[in-house]
């Protein structure tokens, strides 16, 4: 199953582009880390639902 980066709390959008972009803040090694290997999922994402941890408590 592959994640879609839109429902990713990472992915946010730039009203000055008029577009949305990854804002995983990554150091130049993990950079290219991430570039070289062949992910199915991305090992980043983080969930946007902000009542995921509220459904999951009760």
């Amino acid at each position: 199953m592959s994640i879609s980066c839109d429902f990713c709390a990472n992915y946010i959008y730039d009203e000055e582009d008029d577009e949305y972009y990854c804002d995983v803040n990554l150091d130049e090694d993990e950079f290219l880390r991430f570039m070289d290997s062949d992910y199915k999922e991305c090992p980043y994402y983080r969930n946007g639902d902000e009542y995921a941890v509220v459904r999951h408590q009760m």
